[in-house]
């Protein structure tokens, strides 16, 4: 009885442990207010409006998007306010800074590990708002530029040992891709021609929702292209 009762708590957290996915669009307002869109099945993020993630002291505003869970596989797009100006900025290593309609895109894609984000920026009026969208603090460049180039080091490490394999597979755009995104490029890759979501999903033997995570992930990172067709999408590599 005693060595069952031992068992029961070593494994009963492995049973009712938990993985988290999200594939997210955090539209902030001048107000504060973030509307969140898209799926997840973390308990933090629903569907809706919310002023939970933003603070306001002085002129500048904090968003603060902090989940200590970890995740399987995510992708988010948070877009700031027109007009926007950043002062600070913490978020994972593979982001990406995009300006779109006069507002500010960050875009982010992880694979098992925290979802989080942290940006502190102030809301410029007037004239000022044409340029102030393009500025970013010296602070906040120098701050990324570490990050980079820690990032590509770290990678750099990594790869070492791949080179031969890559060169054998002669598939491109593998690195920085998760095991299920991998296996589209290379389904796309040896099939010579381009597939339906459907025809993926046949391959690949997953759920719908997962083939559609992964796609979204790989257009973003530039890797397929995507050309609706009907009731489906036409999924190809790009040139």
């Amino acid at each position: 009885m005693l060595i069952f009762g031992i068992l029961l708590v070593l494994f009963l957290p492995n049973v009712f442990s938990k993985t988290y996915y999200a594939d997210l669009t955090f539209d902030v307002s001048n107000t504060g207010a973030v509307n969140i869109q898209g799926a997840s099945n973390h308990p933090l993020f629903s569907e809706g409006t919310t002023d939970n993630f933003t603070s306001k002291k002085g002129a500048y505003w904090t968003l603060n998007i902090t989940a200590e869970d970890v995740f399987s596989d995510y992708i988010y797009k948070v877009i700031l306010p027109e007009g926007s100006v950043i002062n600070y900025i913490k978020t994972p290593e593979n982001v990406r800074i995009e300006e779109s309609n006069g507002r500010i895109n960050l875009i982010s894609t992880g694979t098992n590990e925290k979802f989080f984000v942290a940006v502190q920026y102030k809301i410029v009026q007037g004239q000022e708002n044409s340029n102030s969208v393009y500025f970013i603090s010296l602070p906040v460049i120098i701050v990324l530029g570490v990050v980079l180039f820690i990032a590509l080091k770290k990678r750099k490490n990594k790869e070492k040992p791949k080179e031969k394999e890559a060169k054998k597979e002669d598939i491109p755009e593998l690195k920085g891709l998760s095991t299920r995104q991998k296996q589209i490029v290379k389904i796309l890759f040896n099939e010579k021609k381009p597939l339906t979501q459907g025809q993926l999903m046949e391959r690949m033997k997953i759920p719908k929702a997962s083939v559609s995570r992964n796609l979204r992930t790989l257009e973003l990172k530039g890797v397929i292209e995507k050309e609706k067709a009907g009731m489906s999408n036409i999924i190809r590599l790009k040139k």
